[in-house]
């Protein structure tokens, strides 16, 4: 017999991942399972996953004619102890002081012939995660490598120090894990939990695993099963993914990366997510679940599938929770993001009906990606409806109608001016939802091009009839009371005749005068230097350009307007201008200052007055 002290073991294992430790590393079970439940596990149900990957393992090194993985827990052993069994490949003694007493080292494993890219556990690794349930770990092992190999007891403890001594015969080569829960864990090793537990890990493993007489292993991944055709294998894997992962997804993606050795499927999620939400798939390594929320397995912009996939290349990280980020999944990723991107493309071109559906629920995430992403650019370009004068439709069939592309940045004033707009046989487009301004503005990207800019509502004033000299005549004496009124708002009359005919007036305002609002505002609320720096910013030869006002329009193909036109009293066409102003403010939803709410109200209450006085003569 040999007895031993892993010290060194775990000393190594800590200072390769985290800061030096400095003393003997002899310490009790609640040091070990801290540090184990802290650093490099996150939870004690990694134990059975590691116990089934040794076994695997050895299986993969040596397959005997009836491979199998047999699991008794304590309902049957009657023992109170878990024991984990297998026909592998199995251990000398040398190879378990090897492996077992140098926890974490990899050299020793691959001379053994365990080389990484073959196997995806490191046996004493998993024997480490044991101790998150258990104060000690019995492995009784026999090798078929050797002839006549003898049967060696390995016994490891929480504290640190281990023995290997000669064991009883063993009928066949393999090894034979035991487990006695310490105190508190009973629940980790109880029949209920290690089923769970193995189904869950352990579902498409190559060789079969029992639990209390129970085969719980399924076989083949669904996707690599044969059906006998495409349409009964989307079935198949549709429904696979409602028993599986909880959902009826929209579509599926077949998934391929010959480099790292994967296959499997992307289920496209049948309601919306945030696009700022990290996306979680399940993946397997060579058919052992690695877990079921493994991030930056796809590009952030497909946050709109959901993966379930197995690779054989792809490298765990130490805790065999996520991915180990290096240069192949990097590849792997843009692979699989560019089968995404084929898929919409033939979406796109064979069923246009699933496409528009996509892009009903996950517009807004798609949107989002598009102000960042060229290729979903082109596809919201195509294929994503905007709200425009003409209806709803994508922005290249606008630009085909228009030929250039003018949008609003606010829902509202898309509103108000998209009838006007369109009578005027200028196109429009509400680029007042989320992300529509944005994504109209990188159009460009696209295709130089292509015209885009926000629409100048003065623009459509010069796109509107003006009236025949005889006519100006008619409203002279109309356009000088009104312009009167309106001079203390900062607003200029004018009248024009254009469509629709119920609109009385529209309140426009030029861009450049908004921008003069903006400045003439901080003006007034700017004192001291901020106020003369803000002055002198303007420029002298910029200040007649500051007289740009807002224009009410009125549109005297108007019946109440035409009539407002011939009225003679000045009392009455001034408080009806304050008024139609008041309602064309209302109308566009810009911010009421203190004065336009006074004639807001004066010209309500003289109307009133106006209304009785001329009753009761009457």
């Amino acid at each position: 017999m040999r007895c031993g002290r892993v010290s060194l073991s775990f000393h190594q294992l800590c200072r390769r991942r985290y800061r030096p430790v400095r003393h003997s590393f002899s310490v009790d079970v609640r040091g070990v399972v801290d540090l184990l439940s802290r650093h490099l596990y996150r939870s004690p149900r990694a134990y059975l996953r590691e116990l089934l990957q040794n076994a695997v393992d050895a299986l993969s090194a040596h397959t005997p004619a009836d491979p199998m993985v047999r699991i008794e827990p304590p309902s049957v052993t009657g023992d109170g102890t878990l024991r984990v069994h297998d026909n592998g490949v199995g251990l000398t003694e040398e190879q378990v002081h090897e492996l077992l007493a140098t926890i974490g080292r990899s050299a020793k494993r691959d001379e053994l012939g365990f080389a990484r890219q073959e196997f995806l556990g490191q046996f004493g690794i998993g024997l480490l995660s044991c101790f998150l349930v258990a104060d000690e770990v019995e492995v009784v092992t026999r090798s078929a490598a050797v002839p006549d190999a003898a049967t060696v007891r390995w016994l490891g403890h929480c504290d640190g120090h281990y023995t290997v001594e000669p064991a009883g015969p063993r009928p066949e080569p393999g090894t034979t894990v035991t487990l006695r829960a310490r105190p508190g864990a009973a629940q980790w090793l109880s029949e209920e939990t290690v089923t769970e537990l193995a189904c869950e890990f352990g579902r498409f493993l190559p060789y079969p695993v029992q639990v209390a007489g129970r085969t719980v292993t399924e076989g083949e991944p669904p996707w690599l099963v044969s059906h006998p055709d495409p349409r009964a294998r989307r079935e198949a894997l549709l429904r696979y993914a409602d028993r599986a992962l909880g959902m009826q997804p929209l579509d599926v993606v077949e998934l391929s990366v010959p480099a790292a050795g994967l296959s499997g499927v992307a289920f496209v999620l049948p309601e919306a997510v945030s696009p700022s939400a990290r996306p979680a798939h399940r993946v397997y390594l060579k058919r052992m679940l690695l877990g079921d929320r493994v991030e930056r397995l796809l590009p952030d912009w497909a946050f709109f599938v959901r993966c379930v996939v197995n690779a054989t290349e792809l490298r765990p990280t130490a805790d065999r929770e996520q991915l180990y980020e290096d240069d192949l999944l990097e590849e792997t990723r843009q692979a699989l993001g560019e089968q995404i991107r084929a898929w919409l493309v033939r979406l796109a071109a064979t069923s246009p009906a699933r496409l528009r559906r996509f892009l009903q629920v996950h517009h807004l995430g798609v949107k989002a990606m598009a102000v960042h992403d060229i290729e979903m650019l082109r596809l919201v370009d195509r294929w994503l409806e905007l709200e425009t004068s003409d209806g709803d439709m994508t922005a290249a069939e606008f630009r085909r109608r228009h030929g250039r592309i003018r949008y609003t940045t606010d829902a509202e004033e898309f509103a108000q001016l998209a009838a006007v707009a369109a009578a005027q046989g200028v196109g429009l487009i509400n680029g007042g939802y989320t992300y529509e301004a944005e994504i109209l503005n990188r159009l460009p990207l696209l295709d130089p091009d292509i015209d885009v800019a926000p629409l100048d509502p003065a623009e459509l004033t010069t796109r509107m009839d003006v009236l025949d000299p005889q006519t100006e005549l008619v409203v002279r004496d109309f356009l000088e009371v009104a312009r009167t009124a309106l001079e203390r708002l900062g607003c200029e009359p004018v009248i024009r005749a254009y469509q629709p005919v119920g609109l009385p007036v529209l309140l426009l305002e030029s861009r450049q005068a908004e921008r003069r609002a903006e400045h003439r505002s901080a003006l007034e609320s700017a004192v001291g230097a901020w106020a003369d720096l803000l002055d002198d910013i303007a420029g002298e030869e910029d200040r007649p350009a500051r007289q740009a006002r807002p224009q009410l329009v009125f549109n005297y193909n108007n019946p109440l307007v035409r009539r407002m036109t011939g009225v003679g009293d000045p009392l009455l066409v001034r408080l009806t201008v304050e008024a139609l102003y008041g309602h064309a403010l209302l109308q566009s939803r810009r911010p009421m200052r203190p004065a336009d709410t006074a004639v807001l109200n004066r010209s309500f209450l003289g109307l009133v007055e106006w209304a009785m006085h001329n009753t009761s003569e009457g």
